[in-house]
């Protein structure tokens, strides 16, 4: 549900550079730097209270106290944390107004996850039509917020592979959504298997496909499990692997999938007493395992953030919208 993903929004993973673990302060000596001014400091109290670090107990009214003395000296993580505060009510009643003056706060001065943060809140809003204005918004928040941030990288990059706001270049879209998959983010990985399959982007390569289809399957991305089966099931374009394909559709039918289940069931036929047992036993012991990046993506934008664009697309390409009319 993309108007529920959108009310997700959490801190941002600048803050996961803020951990104080090598500074050696006590948190009353933090206390006393941040009541002098130090922004270190601050920052470094507004996590520890934000995440009850150090021995400390959660306390969403200190952290917010804290970022907010960063944010008076104009510190773009501490304005971009405020914003998600406000934006999820956390130590705060929920106040998107405020969070967005934040996030444009952070955003211009450099903030790239604030960036990124408003460019899926705006894309997240069906109930405004978008103007020019919104979209070429859109476009440079993610223009700025891909320097650094692979959220970002991969919705540019999927952007030019539909062609949304941008002019379809599937060797920009590969290079991006390449690198977004590389840092290991589940869909990436399985929306690049596609790029090697079909040779889009970049030359054939059956062997890369796979890799990154067992990547995202590893960390539990029950579409790119339903490929790799299939192709494991098939034998096509990769060596046919009934074990496998047995497994990984098993695992996808304990989820709920009917598909998974009926296709698990036809292999079931073609498997020895010995061999069913050994691959039921495995898909018992599947395990998944997201990546950081994959947990927060999660957490932070739903389950898909490509649909933050698919659900946009039409709208922009009714309007034959490129960065040519931006």
């Amino acid at each position: 549900n993309i108007e529920n993903t959108t009310n997700q929004i959490v801190n941002s993973s600048d803050n996961l550079n803020l951990e104080v673990t090598e500074r050696t302060f006590t948190i009353d000596e933090l206390k006393e730097k941040a009541d002098n001014g130090d922004v270190q400091s601050q920052l470094d109290l507004g996590y520890i209270f934000l995440y009850g670090k150090n021995g400390t107990n959660i306390d969403y009214k200190q952290a917010m106290h804290y970022y907010e003395l960063a944010a008076q000296n104009k510190n773009p993580v501490a304005l971009n944390n405020i914003g998600s505060l406000y934006f999820n009510g956390i130590g705060t009643d929920v106040d998107h107004i405020k969070a967005i003056y934040y996030f444009e706060e952070a955003a211009k001065l450099g903030s790239n996850d604030a960036a990124l943060n408003l460019a899926i809140i705006s894309l997240g809003d069906n109930k405004k039509e978008k103007s020019v204005d919104d979209w070429k918004k859109i476009y440079s928040l993610l223009n700025q917020a891909q320097e650094d941030n692979v959220f970002a990288r991969y919705l540019l990059g999927y952007a030019y592979s539909v062609g949304f706001l941008v002019k379809k270049d599937l060797k920009k879209s590969f290079k991006l959504i390449k690198s977004a998959a590389d840092d290991n983010y589940d869909e990436a990985q399985y929306i690049l298997s596609d790029f090697y399959i079909l040779g889009k982007g970049t030359v054939k390569n059956y062997n890369q496909a796979i890799k990154y289809l067992e990547l995202a399957s590893e960390q539990g991305h029950k579409d790119a499990m339903m490929k790799l089966a299939d192709i494991f099931k098939e034998g096509k374009i990769y060596n046919k692997n009934i074990n496998k394909a047995y497994i990984l559709y098993n695992v996808i039918a304990v989820l709920g999938d009917e598909e998974a289940a009926k296709k698990r069931d036809e292999i079931e036929q073609q498997l020895s007493m010995e061999n069913l047992l050994s691959v039921q036993a495995s898909a018992e012991n599947y395990v998944e395992k997201p990546s950081e990046e994959t947990l927060f993506a999660r957490k932070t934008f739903g389950k898909s953030l490509k649909a933050y664009i698919d659900i946009n697309l039409k709208n922009a390409m009714d309007i034959n919208l490129t960065t040519d009319k931006l």
